[in-house]
């Protein structure tokens, strides 16, 4: 284990048993790590988002340090969970874009529905609900998608973290991946 592994490990370790103070202390050593992985969500999202990938960390250390410190084991589980975080960040985003796109609680106005187009939010809401409810088929896969295409982990490091072996973690992906392409439709 690298120095800074150790590090992070060690701080992680402190911050779970209730040290705030080693979550200020972890945080420069992780934000490059957080950054690219938060840029790695801002790529896929629409052209024009208002969130850059400097806010959703901002908004990831918020909450992750608003809250009573996570059970978290080690670096790689650390990532897991930072990844969950941006994602629900989105996620909420994304639903408050639609509501707002829907008059916000407003009348609604009669609208051909067949001339708008589909926007990225609404994408990552459906995606959003077919993770849960792979999630509630089989909480590993889902886990392993949103630690690999969320996250940015490496099948050696989801098999770390979710204590299988990375063939696992291979076969769990293209189930998943079949299994959530179908619950979208043809449109995924």
């Amino acid at each position: 284990m690298s120095g800074d592994a150790r590090t992070v490990t060690a701080l992680l370790r402190e911050w779970r048993s209730g040290d705030p103070a080693a979550l200020e202390e972890l945080t420069p050593l992780v934000y490059a790590e957080l950054y690219k992985l938060a840029a790695s969500y801002m790529r896929s999202e629409r052209s024009g988002h208002t969130l850059r990938p400097t806010d959703l960390v901002g908004e990831a250390y918020v909450r992750l340090a608003a809250g009573a410190s996570p059970d978290v084991t080690n670096r790689v589980h650390f990532f897991g969970i930072a990844a969950r975080v941006m994602r629900q960040i989105l996620v909420d985003h994304a639903r408050k874009h639609n509501a707002e796109k829907r008059g916000g609680g407003e009348a609604p106005e009669l609208l051909d529905e067949g001339a708008i187009a589909v926007e990225r939010p609404a994408a990552l809401v459906a995606l959003d609900d077919s993770l849960e409810a792979l999630a509630k088929l089989d909480e590993r896969k889902a886990r392993a998608v949103e630690l690999h295409y969320f996250g940015g982990l490496t099948h050696i490091e989801i098999a770390e973290l979710l204590g299988v072996h990375a063939n696992t973690v291979n076969r769990d992906l293209q189930f998943a991946v079949a299994w959530i392409r179908q619950q979208l439709g043809p449109a995924a």
